[in-house]
């Protein structure tokens, strides 16, 4: 009997390892991020040093994560892997380590915050370049539904909760002591992946061009990512997209929705978690949903509505005072956000080059990134001179109406029929560009 299409990657052994791995580490980062506030609190931190600490693992992300796209591009991207998770291992098995001896300092916390988010700029545009290896082309859009369900189970929910009972019963180093054991199973587990990243990353291309790219400099490998998105309308259009709705949408849910729970709900900090969870978990289900399916095919048309339309519930958010109808609105945006972003991630590992998949990775990781705090700057001050409503009804309004244009001006509708996603892989390389 075959198996379901959603767990058809499992059939692959490589997946399977590498699967494992990453979900022990993702649980680790959920942890991570409940043992490090407590552990800031405990050396007597407070807001102010909660948020350097937070904001070094920013930065390191930020500002590597075009760095780890070409490092993806050049260097064998399972070496790549198993180098960040051992670095990831080292880091917080350092802090364990102080934490235990009672010789942990504030200044060892933000360090090691920041190369936990250096880690995380060079694994995931490896991690994307290394699925096409791993995977047959069909298999792929399974395998990022199963890690867009993943995450919000495992980071967001159950990491966090097992960190806070750690915390609770024994004490903030103990739980980083169990980020330490959740990093050190997943670098062993690595270990055990095979050898197709050790080659040279070139994944069909000739001799010549990975002679050729071993003499470019870090920037004229950038400006080859770089001109490729240029010209590639269907990419380049959705990431305009994707930075308008960063702007407009991650800072009324982070900074503003707290106000939305407490005015219009009367609600207190459990409520917001309880919507936060609403979200995950529809999140999680539209991942799982889009992986137990065949891709579309009109996949852009699909994942473009899908995004547009599923960001109109949130101009509604400001307005409705009933809770059960604004974590409706919330669960739709997050199931609909994750079935734009499963579909997403398959585009980018079957019509990217596979020589430049790393690099447009990282270029998409990095829009997304650099926008995100500028949206919650912004969301305060525009609070004050606009009524919370009235944002959010800009919010969902401009989103849709982005989505709209990204397809017209892209014509995502005659570039989805021109490159069918049903055919052999071979044929969707050699029409990747979408000229």
């Amino acid at each position: 009997m075959p198996a379901p299409k959603a767990l058809r990657p499992f059939v692959h052994r490589e997946y399977r390892v590498l699967i494992s791995a990453l979900a022990i580490s993702i649980f680790g980062s959920g942890m991570w991020a409940v043992a490090m506030v407590y552990q800031v609190i405990h050396l007597g931190g407070g807001p102010l040093e909660l948020s350097l600490v937070a904001a070094a693992g920013s930065v390191g992300l930020v500002a590597f994560v075009l760095a780890g796209g070409i490092a993806a591009d050049r260097i064998p991207q399972r070496r790549l892997i198993i180098a960040v998770e051992g670095a990831n291992l080292a880091v917080i098995a350092g802090i364990s380590g102080l934490a235990l001896a009672g010789w942990l300092q504030l200044w060892h916390v933000a360090a090691g915050a920041f190369v936990l988010g250096v880690g995380a700029a060079f694994f995931f545009p490896a991690y994307s370049a290394i699925l096409p290896r791993i995977l047959p082309a069909e298999d792929l859009l399974a395998a990022n539904g199963m890690e867009g369900s993943m995450r919000p189970v495992l980071q967001q929910a159950a990491g966090p909760a097992v960190a806070g009972v750690v915390v609770a019963a024994l004490s903030p180093s103990h739980a980083v002591t169990a980020v330490a054991l959740c990093h050190l199973s997943a670098f062993i587990i690595l270990n055990f992946l095979g050898q197709h990243g050790l080659a040279a990353p070139v994944n069909g291309a000739d001799d010549g061009g990975v002679a050729a790219r071993g003499t470019k400099s870090f920037f004229q490998d950038l400006r080859e990512g770089v001109s490729y998105t240029l010209r590639t309308p269907w990419l380049l259009w959705t990431l305009i997209w994707a930075c308008i709705s960063v702007l407009f949408l991650i800072g009324p849910i982070e900074v503003l929705l707290p106000f939305v729970v407490r005015d219009q709900l009367g609600g207190d900090s459990s409520v917001f978690g309880f919507l936060l969870a609403v979200m995950g978990v529809g999140a999680a289900l539209g991942s799982l949903l889009t992986a137990s399916l065949r891709l579309p095919r009109r996949y852009l048309t699909v994942m473009m509505v899908s995004w547009g339309a599923g960001s109109l519930p949130l101009a509604a958010v400001g307005i409705m005072d009933n809770f059960w109808t604004i974590a409706a609105a919330l669960f739709i945006f997050g199931a609909t956000g994750s079935v734009g972003m499963v579909i997403w991630g398959t585009l980018l590992q079957r019509r990217v080059p596979p020589h430049l998949l790393g690099r447009v990775s990282s270029l998409d990781f990095f829009v997304s990134l650099a926008l995100m705090p500028v949206s919650m700057a912004l969301a305060g001050p525009a609070a004050e001179v606009l009524p919370i409503w009235l944002i959010f009804v800009v919010a969902g309004g401009v989103c849709p109406i982005m989505a709209v244009i990204a397809m017209m001006a892209a014509r995502m509708s005659e570039d989805e029929l021109a490159h069918p996603l049903d055919r052999s892989p071979e044929a969707e390389r050699t029409t990747a560009g979408g000229d």
